[in-house]
């Protein structure tokens, strides 16, 4: 596993040339910046380019679609509603006959951007994450990838999405374009807020008290992880660095690789949304923004924030 300064100086070098101040921005050093860099316009995938319009189509047509799952009753939307922060706010999401997930549903949000995907990492990119929950016993509960193309080919509609969004090909209906076709949808799922005007040189964008939240975050060591465009999602990191989280029975990564130095380690969230998504966590259990503020900065860091830094980091959060 790369050191955490190494693969975050291999994903986010810095930025050249950040504009420059125009006005009173609170104080904050624009030169420190340059851990984060800006919102890219697409997530394009880095082998396949910019995506067709009929692969975007069919791919959130897949993404709303319950007929995904066994008795049709559960779409990726269900868990990933993108009408709230690309979450469903539950602590654990409900799959099918009423059946709940292990772990707390991220939001979809900016996640194509993210270096793994899942908690643990298990999957490379959206387009191979996308076809986990279908199979998922759980979740949607498709009994094989088979199972899903002989079902989708008996709808004409996507007979002909397929050989839209896939031309040339001479079976265009496979899962694994399946994959490719919500992975191309979700590539686009991006949420600029008032810190990406910010960060652009608008001095105004951010009010004082999310200013001294900006150096609160900058001073308080969460740019150990939270870093880049998507203010995380860069890295694996344990939980419990500093100080031991207490009950932690999830072993994180180490159940996909088996490793026990992967004990505990999950991958880094996005604060993106940050305010919309709750509740927090791989297992959803804190569900109050300031407390898990709190708590990661304690077990992360080592820092025992006052209640004012805590309601400062909330207020810059809130402009992600």
């Amino acid at each position: 596993m790369k050191k955490p300064a190494l693969l975050l100086s291999l994903l986010f070098p810095a930025t050249a040339l950040l504009p420059a101040c125009g006005g009173d921005n609170g104080g904050v050093d624009r030169a420190r910046l340059s851990l984060f860099g800006s919102l890219p316009a697409h997530m394009t995938h880095p082998d396949t380019g910019m995506p067709s319009d009929d692969l975007v189509e069919l791919g959130e047509t897949l993404y709303h679609d319950k007929r995904l799952s066994a008795d049709d009753t559960v779409s990726c939307n269900s868990c990933h509603d993108l009408e709230t922060g690309g979450v469903d706010g539950e602590r654990f999401s409900e799959g099918v006959d009423g059946q709940l997930g292990g772990r707390n549903s991220p939001t979809v949000f900016h996640a194509a951007g993210h270096f793994a995907q899942f908690w643990d990492g298990r999957a490379a990119d959206v387009e191979e994450q996308a076809k986990g929950p279908i199979l998922n016993p759980v979740e949607m509960a498709m009994p094989s990838a088979e199972a899903v193309v002989a079902k989708l080919k008996g709808i004409p509609e996507y007979v002909e999405g397929f050989a839209a969004a896939f031309p040339g090909e001479s079976d265009p209906l496979t899962y694994d374009n399946l994959g490719r076709a919500i992975g191309a949808f979700e590539r686009g799922l991006l949420k600029p807020g008032r810190w990406d005007d910010f960060l652009a040189g608008d001095d105004d964008a951010l009010t004082d008290a999310e200013l001294a939240g900006l150096n609160t975050f900058l001073d308080s060591g969460c740019t150990a992880c939270h870093v880049g465009p998507y203010f995380g999602g860069g890295m694996f990191q344990k939980l419990g660095l500093v100080k031991a989280w207490t009950d932690l029975a999830d072993e994180g990564r180490k159940e996909a690789t088996g490793k026990e130095s992967d004990l505990h380690y999950f991958k880094v969230p996005s604060l993106r949304l940050i305010t919309q998504t709750a509740p927090y966590l791989h297992d959803g259990s804190i569900a109050d923004l300031s407390e898990i503020v709190r708590r990661m900065a304690l077990h992360q860091t080592g820092a025992e924030l006052d209640p004012s830094q805590v309601q400062s980091l909330v207020a810059f959060l809130a402009t992600l």
